[in-house]
């Protein structure tokens, strides 16, 4: 029977995993408390980096809906549990990788959709969301000045085109 310390624990991280749109197990084996309490404040304000039990974490995992992560719960085990933009979270778990190769990434969840440890260093890859916006948004403003240049074109070729025959029905008139 559950005690109520474990129940809490349980309903805790459940609620962990229902609430935040991406979460990635790591394994933190040989890390120092210093160590992790740098990964913490590089992590940021939108990511939560918990050292969780793996028994009470695959519960609240499958009580979550989550059930691709259950053969990742084996050694020591921490999630960051991911609120804000994913992409910034990974790159900080990547970059905190290479500078302390005891982190390992062992796999995570993106939107309900697990991801292996390679996805999440493709994700660590991309640009944030905000440049990604940005990018779109030149690009739909440059097509936007594509086709104002075009339609002015059309009325100044017009006026050019009916401008020349104008000339020409002139000099064929006073020719004759």
């Amino acid at each position: 029977m559950p005690t109520p310390n474990k129940a809490a624990s349980v309903a805790e991280l459940k609620d962990a995993f229902q609430s935040s749109n991406a979460a990635v197990l790591t394994e933190y084996r040989g890390l120092t408390v210093a160590q992790l309490k740098t990964l913490r404040r590089s992590l940021g304000e939108n990511a939560q980096y918990a050292v969780v039990k793996n028994t009470l974490t695959k519960i609240a995992a499958n009580e979550a809906g989550i059930t691709a992560l259950d053969e990742h719960f084996a050694g020591p085990t921490a999630v960051a549990f991911v609120t804000g933009d994913p992409v910034e979270s990974a790159k900080a778990l990547r970059d905190f990788a290479k500078e302390n190769p005891n982190l390992i990434i062992k796999a995570g969840v993106l939107d309900g959709k697990a991801l292996s440890a390679d996805d999440i260093k493709k994700l660590a890859d991309l640009e944030s969301r905000e440049v990604l916006l940005s990018k779109l948004a030149g690009a739909f403003k440059g097509k936007q000045s594509q086709a104002a240049s075009l339609f002015q074109a059309l009325p100044s070729k017009f006026v050019r085109t009916a401008e020349a025959l104008r000339v020409k029905l002139a000099e064929q008139g006073g020719a004759e």
